[in-house]
Parts: C-alpha cells; structure tokens; sequence
C-alpha cells in the first residue's frame, strides 16, 4: 500500500521545465511535512503524482495522521490510498475490489472508473461494466449513476499492476509552499485575517505574521495560537515569523492627538507604517490584510486608498470582495472559526463616529499634530518568534481578577473605588452614575502611566462598556506586579 497524490491541476497545465521545478519543490516540501512521522516513510516524485510509501504496519492512528497532513499540503489536488497488486484477471480484480467497496456504495449511487495504459486484450468499458455490475449484485440499494454519482470507485491499470484506489480525499490544491515568494500578514485573530492568510498559503506564499498588542498578554497568548494553528496546519514545511508589536502607546497618541472621527483611519495607516518598516527590514516584499470592501468604517474604498498611501510595499487584500458569510465559513472549513468566536474586539482603540470617507488632507493634517517617536519606539520594541516555537513561548496562565458586579455589597468597603477607563467621548455619550463609590475618570490609554501613583491601600474596579479593555488593561497591571485593580462589570 502506498498513498498516491495528484498534483493541482494548475501545475499540471504548465511549461515543462515550471511543472518540473513545482514537483521537486512540492516533493521537498512533502518531505518536511511528514518528517516528524519518523523515516520510514519515503517520498518519489513523478510527472503525473507522487507517491509516499508507507511502512507495511503502523497504528491506525500513525495512518491517520498521515492522512491528514497530506490533505492540507498546498499543490496536492487529491490524495489516494492505493494497493498495487500484479494484474490477473476480471475475477480476481473483482474479489479485491468488494470487500474495500461494497458497503461504501450500499444505498447511494456510484460509478466505476478504469484508467489504462498499456496493451490488454480488453477494454477500459468492458471491466467497468464488469466491476459494476459485481458490486450492484453484492451491494444491497447501490445503483449506477455515470454523472455525479455519490461515489466513484477508481481502478487503474497500468501494464501488467493493478492499482485498486481503496481510498480518496480532497487535497489543498494551490501551489507548493515556497515558489511565490514570501509575505506579511497582518493578524488579529478574528475571522478575516487568519483567512486572509490561509488563501496567500494556498497560492504557495511563504507567510509570516504580524500582530499589534492592543489588549495585554492574554490577548497575544490567544493570537499566537491562531497563528500556530494556521502553520502547523498548512505551512509546516517552512518555519516562519511571529513578530509581536506592542501599539498600546501608539493609540494612546492617537487618543491624544487625533479628532475622534479619524482615529480609526490613523489607527489603520499607523498599522500600515509599521507593517511596511517591519517587511522591508526583513526583505519581505508584500503585507496581507484582511480587508473587505465596507465592512467596517475604515475598509470603504477611500479609506483603503488612505492605508496604501502610508505603506511602502504593496498590500494585497485576498478578500477585498468575499461576503462576511462566507469569510466565517471558509473559517470554520480551515479550523479558525473557533478562536475567532472566543476573540472579542478590543473597545476604545477605534472612532465613535468613525469618518468613512476620510480627506487626505485632513488625515495628514491630523497626523502632523501625532508624535512619532512613539511610533518609532513601538517598531523597535517588536518581539519576533520563531513560529516551531510559538506555544513554547505561550504567556503564563492568566491572573485571577477580582471582578464585581455587585456595586450595594461592595460599597460597604471603604477602600474601593471605581476607575472609568473609556475615552472622554464615549464617557459623555453615556455617563457612568454610582452612589456610594468613588469614580475616578482616567482613560485606558493614560491608566497604565498613572497607575502607579494611584494610592496603594485601595482595590480599583476598571469599568468600560463591553468589559473587554477592562479585563485586559487589569490583567497587563497583573503582570506588573499591581495586584489591586479588578474589573466592574454592570450585566
């Protein structure tokens, strides 16, 4: 036995001297996808598919996970479970193939498929029509349906070998891992972003990602998982780059400096800045976004013109005009969707009244008023990790935060006050109103400088619509050792 892969179709239709290198390059990139699984297994190129030879006895489970590394490496189009036998007759093909086949065409509709090459004294039709009819007789409701059966039973021929397809799966598709050269993902952990990246490494692109801590350390623990999911799945046969980059001071400036409406378009091309720096240090010659046109603010057409004008590399968008729906399931299809549902986004770091279609120059004008020094102080402080060592380097488990919603029991303390972390305009939007506890106003993007002279003999409860930015700004005092600071949740 021994697994044959097809090659993607768009290879296949290629010059012969590209088809070649795209077979050696996926043969190699095999290879290292399936080194961890020991060395007994050997990998043959071919110009039509390759084989991967397989030792005669291993667990199911070994076989299993074979199977399943096969299925997600780009460039192979379709992976099958073969035994090749000496051919000998339509009866003793027939007694090989019942027993692989009968129950899986009992009461849906399949066809029989023969390929051959080579002289035989009879006919590809004429051993179809014999194994079909064999399998009719010993499967109880199959029946033959010759367009989009159910199921298609694959046997080939080929000289005097008999290859008795047991097994088929859909493989990757796209191209060898490698060839296209290399880019930068800008991911958040969402839904988008992580598709976005999975689509640039089906096309065979080396690619790294790129991450702006906006909301502590469990954030970017929950980021870096999504990011070794995608690797380990899809592009394991290339190490690869997780460069982290801590943005909090960057929007904190932003808060400072920029007019409520433009914040999140700043946000944006400061993102793209640092993107563009980032790549072009490491001679990487292009950024992924996640971007879809009008699904936030900030992606409408002329915002997006916005963003390319502050990256000097180009940025591609792979799902520029896909629909939300089907972004969420193209997740739930490659195994992202469950990280995206438990990835909140992070309040406080865009507009209130976000501006979609922003003026160059007035964003220029903004910007001139934005320091950038702390930009610059960001880009250097990025932290790179190697992506074979992403969940070795996980944050520690997070801290257990005092978290009250109980203002009437609580407020029989003295020592509790309560800190309103949301921005001026979201606090006059919708005031926060307590009786009986001490309410500080103190941004989340001033907190993390003030807190340290915030007297020490109190327990601090941070408030903020959703509770996300609460919980994170608390648990980033955590990690400084401010053990005091809760989070006030009013639901």
């Amino acid at each position: 036995m021994y697994y044959l892969l097809k090659l993607f179709p768009e290879i296949t239709i290629k010059s012969r001297s590209v088809r070649r290198q795209m077979t050696r390059c996926l043969v190699g990139n095999i290879r290292n996808v399936l080194r961890p699984l020991g060395d007994s297994l050997r990998v043959q190129g071919g110009w039509d598919a390759i084989k991967v030879h397989v030792p005669e006895a291993a667990e199911p489970d070994w076989y299993r996970q074979l199977e399943r590394l096969l299925c997600h490496i780009p460039g192979v189009h379709e992976v099958q479970c073969v035994e090749e036998v000496p051919f000998v007759s339509f009866a003793d093909t027939t007694d090989r193939l019942l027993p692989v086949w009968r129950d899986a065409v009992a009461g849906r509709s399949f066809r029989v498929t023969v390929k051959r090459r080579g002289i035989h004294d009879f006919s590809s039709e004429q051993l179809e029509r014999h194994l079909g009819r064999e399998l009719l007789d010993a499967a109880p409701g199959a029946r033959v349906q010759l367009k989009e059966p159910e199921v298609d039973v694959r046997v080939d021929v080929v000289e005097s070998r008999l290859r008795l397809v047991r097994q088929r799966w859909s493989g990757l598709g796209g191209y060898p891992m490698g060839l296209q050269g290399q880019a930068l993902a800008l991911i958040s952990g969402g839904y988008d972003s992580p598709v976005a990246a999975w689509k640039m490494m089906r096309r065979g692109i080396k690619t790294h990602f790129l991450f702006f801590e906006l909301g502590g350390a469990g954030h970017e623990a929950a980021v870096r998982e999504v990011a070794h999911h995608l690797w380990k799945t899809y592009s394991s046969s290339h190490r690869v780059k997780f460069i982290s980059v801590p943005f909090e001071g960057v929007v904190a400036e932003l808060q400072r400096s920029i007019p409520d409406g433009l914040i999140g378009v700043a946000l944006k091309r400061m993102m793209v800045r640092a993107a563009s720096r980032i790549a072009t240090r490491a001679r990487v010659p292009m950024l992924v976004t996640g971007d879809a046109i009008a699904q936030v603010s900030s992606q409408s057409l002329t915002n997006l013109v916005l963003m390319d004008d502050a990256s000097e590399v180009p940025i591609l968008r792979p799902l520029i005009a896909e629909d939300k729906q089907t972004i969420i399931d193209t997740a739930r299809q490659i195994g992202t969707a469950p990280f995206a549902e438990g990835m909140p986004e992070v309040c406080g770091a865009v507009s209130q009244r976000p501006n979609t279609q922003a003026r160059h120059d007035k964003v220029a004008a903004a910007e001139a008023h934005f320091d950038f020094s702390v930009l610059d102080a960001a880009v250097a402080q990025a932290v790179q990790t190697r992506s074979d060592q992403l969940l070795d380097q996980r944050q520690q488990e997070s801290p257990q935060l005092e978290v009250i919603s109980d203002l009437e029991t609580a407020a029989s303390d003295a020592d509790i006050s309560v800190i309103d972390i949301r921005a001026p305009a979201e606090r006059d939007a919708a005031p926060l109103v307590l009786e009986r506890v001490d309410c500080l106003e103190i941004p989340f993007f001033e907190l993390q400088s003030r807190a340290d002279s915030l007297p020490g003999d109190r327990r601090y409860l941070l408030y903020c619509d959703q509770g996300v930015m609460s919980r994170m700004q608390a648990m980033h005092l955590h990690d400084r050792g401010l053990t005091h600071f809760g989070v006030y949740r009013t639901d």
